[in-house]
């Protein structure tokens, strides 16, 4: 019946839409990234060039 189109529609919507957030929340919440800090050792002499 054309009168029940929208809430098909509407249904269509709201599956997309668990479904979108479902996807994204798993790609950013389960996904672990090794993040390297590495300490800045200055071990080279700096002369200044005026001298």
């Amino acid at each position: 019946m054309p009168q029940m189109a929208p809430l098909n529609w509407l249904n269509l919507f709201f599956w997309f839409l668990i479904i979108f957030l479902m996807f994204n929340s798993i790609n950013y919440f389960m996904i672990y990234y090794n993040i390297k800090k590495s300490k800045i050792t200055k071990n080279k002499l700096n002369y200044n060039w005026k001298w």
